[in-house]
C-alpha cells in the first residue's frame, strides 16, 4: 500500500509561488528604491508615486467593473505597475502625468490585451514610452536639489567625468528611482525570494558593458563603463522590467539570448543613438522578439532526433523578414554611405542661411576659441535662471574686411510646451539682437507655433538689453518686456530664456 500512486489530473508540476506572493516580493524589492527617491526628491517623488499607484489601481479595477469580469486588483500586478512607472517618472512632473501614464499602462497595455499574462510587454515601460513620445519635453527635464541639471549619462557623452557615489545613492540629476545601490539591493533580494532567476539580469548587463567596452570608443576605462552600467535605468531594467514573466522568454538558453539581445540594444542605442531614453525602447523592442526567441529556442526531449534539414526546425517567415531586414539595411546603409557628403554639405548650408537671417551684415562665419573654449563649459543646461536652455553652437560673423560684425549663437530650450525648440539669436557687434530664428519648433498649431509668426519674433529685433522680461498680460512698452503669445505662456517663457542665455554667453566674452 505504501507504494501506490496518485493519479490526478495535469498540471502535475506544482510551485508554491502565487501571483499575488511573487507581486508582493517585487514591491518589497521596489520599496529601498521608492524610499531614496523620496529621500532625495521631496514630497513632489511621493505624490508622483501614489498618484500613479492609485491610477493603476483603480483604472484596472473600473475595467473589471465594466466588463464584468473578475475582480484581479487584489492580485498587486497593478500596485507594480503603478510603482515601476513612477520610479522611471523625474520628480518635477505634473500631476496628469503618472496618471495619464498608469492609465494607459493598464488599459491599453494590460486589461485590452486579455489582462494579466496576456500583455505582449512590459505595461510600465510601455506606458513610460507613451509619456515620453507625447510629453517629451516634460519628460526629460532632470532637476535635483531643486535645480536643473544634465543626467550623469549626458555629463559621459559630453566627456564630463561622472562622480559615481551620487549615482549610487541617487543624489543625481535623473528619474525618481535612480539608486543604483538600493536597486541592486531589491534585485539580489528577488532573486533568494525566487521571483526572477539569474539569466535577463546578467545576460543584459553583461551584454551591454560588452558592446560599450568593444564599440564605446573607452574600452574598458572604470570612468566611462561604470556610469554607464549604474546610470540610464540599465538596472531597474535588468532586475524589474526585461524579467516580467508575461513577456520574456519561457527557458533559461531562450532568457539568455533575450537578455543579451537587450543589452546589445542599450549599447547601440547609447553609443549611436540620439533618443533620451535608450533602455526603455531597447526592452520593447525586446518584448516583441520574446514569443520567436521561445519558438526558435526549445529545449529538446530525451532522445529527440534534430533534423538534417534545419530550416524545417525555423519557421519560414523568420527567413523571410531576415531577409528583408537584411537587404533593406544594407540598401539604406549604401543610400547613407552615398549622400552622407551632401547632407552634410547641405545641413552646412542650411546653418549659414540661419546664420545670414540675423546677422545680415556678414559674409563669412568662424568658430572662435574663446567661444569655442566656452562651449566645452557649458555642455548641457546653461547656468540658472535660463531654464532648460543649452547652447549649442557659437560663431562669430566677420565682413569681407574680417571684421567682426555679430555673433549668431543656436540655442536648445526644452522647455517648451511640446518637443523642444531650437533657435538662432542673431547679437551685433556692441550687445544689440539682431533678431532671431527657429530651426526647431514644435508645438501647438495656432498657439504655440505663433511664436515663429514676426509679431511675436520682432519684439527682440533691434533692442538691447542684458535680459529680456516675459510679459504674460500684454501691452508692453518697455524695450525689455516681451509680450506672451496668448494661450502659449509656457513656450513664449522659452524663447526668452533661449534669448537670454545667448545674450549672457555673448556678453560674458564680449563685455
Amino acid at each position: 500500500m505504501e507504494e501506490l500512486y496518485n493519479v490526478s489530473s495535469a498540471p502535475h508540476v506544482r510551485s508554491p509561488l502565487t501571483t499575488k506572493g511573487v507581486m508582493t516580493d517585487v514591491l518589497i524589492a521596489l520599496l529601498p528604491t521608492a524610499v531614496m527617491g523620496v529621500w532625495v526628491h521631496g514630497f513632489p517623488a511621493f505624490l508622483v508615486i501614489a498618484l500613479s499607484m492609485c491610477s493603476a489601481v483603480v483604472t484596472e479595477y473600473l475595467f473589471d467593473l465594466a466588463t464584468h469580469r473578475k475582480n484581479t486588483v487584489n492580485d498587486c500586478s497593478a500596485m507594480v505597475t503603478g510603482l515601476l512607472l513612477a520610479l522611471t517618472l523625474p520628480a518635477q512632473v505634473p500631476v496628469y502625468i503618472p496618471v495619464l501614464g498608469s492609465v494607459f499602462a493598464i488599459l491599453v497595455v494590460k486589461c485590452l490585451f486579455g489582462g494579466l499574462g496576456h500583455n505582449i510587454m512590459n505595461p510600465a515601460l510601455a506606458g513610460r514610452s507613451f509619456l515620453l513620445i507625447s510629453f517629451g519635453s516634460l519628460m526629460t527635464v532632470y532637476s535635483v536639489d531643486g535645480v536643473s541639471a544634465a543626467t550623469p549619462l549626458a555629463e559621459l557623452a559630453a566627456g564630463k567625468a561622472v562622480d559615481l557615489l551620487p549615482l549610487f545613492t541617487g543624489f543625481s540629476s535623473g528619474v525618481i528611482g535612480s539608486s543604483a545601490i538600493a536597486l541592486i539591493a531589491g534585485g539580489i533580494y528577488l532573486l533568494l525570494s525566487g521571483g526572477i532567476t539569474w539569466e535577463i539580469p546578467v545576460s543584459m548587463i553583461g551584454s551591454t558593458w560588452l558592446f560599450l567596452a568593444i564599440f564605446g570608443g573607452h574600452g574598458l576605462n572604470p570612468a566611462y563603463i561604470l556610469p554607464q552600467l549604474l546610470g540610464g535605468g540599465l538596472l531597474m531594467a535588468a532586475f524589474f522590467m526585461a524579467t516580467d514573466p508575461v513577456s520574456c522568454p519561457s527557458t533559461r538558453d531562450g532568457q539568455l539570448a533575450f537578455g543579451a539581445f537587450a543589452g546589445i540594444l542599450i549599447g547601440l542605442f547609447r553609443v549611436k543613438g540620439a533618443s533620451p531614453d535608450s533602455t526603455t525602447y531597447a526592452v520593447l523592442l525586446a518584448d516583441l522578439f520574446g514569443p520567436i526567441i521561445d519558438d526558435l529556442i526549445i529545449p529538446l526531449p530525451f532522445g529527440y532526433r534534430i533534423p538534417k534539414d534545419r530550416k524545417k526546425a525555423i519557421p519560414k517567415p523568420v527567413f523571410i523578414l531576415l531577409s528583408i531586414t537584411l537587404v533593406a539595411g544594407l540598401a539604406l546603409s549604401a543610400v547613407y554611405g552615398m549622400t552622407a557628403g551632401t547632407i552634410e554639405q547641405n545641413k552646412a548650408a542650411a546653418n549659414k542661411e540661419a546664420f545670414m537671417a540675423v546677422v545680415p551684415d556678414a559674409v563669412d562665419f568662424k568658430v572662435d576659441d574663446t567661444f569655442k573654449t566656452a562651449l566645452s563649459e557649458h555642455e548641457g543646461v546653461y547656468g540658472e535662471g535660463f531654464g532648460s536652455a543649452s547652447i549649442e553652437s557659437a560663431v562669430v560673423g566677420t565682413d569681407s574686411a574680417g571684421n567682426v560684425v555679430g555673433y549668431a549663437v543656436t540655442v536648445f530650450n526644452a522647455d517648451s510646451y511640446d518637443g523642444g525648440l531650437k533657435l538662432v539669436v542673431g547679437i551685433s557687434a556692441d550687445g544689440t539682437v539682431n533678431g532671431i530664428s527657429f530651426t526647431e519648433l514644435h508645438d501647438t498649431p495656432g498657439m504655440g507655433m505663433r511664436c515663429g509668426d514676426p509679431e511675436f519674433k520682432d519684439q527682440f529685433a533691434g533692442v538691447k538689453v542684458s535680459k529680456f522680461i516675459l510679459n504674460k498680460s500684454g501691452g508692453s512698452t518697455a524695450d525689455d518686456e516681451i509680450d506672451s503669445v496668448s494661450g502659449a505662456s509656457v513656450t513664449s517663457g522659452a524663447v526668452v530664456n533661449a534669448v537670454n542665455a545667448a545674450l549672457d554667453f555673448v556678453s560674458a566674452r564680449i563685455g
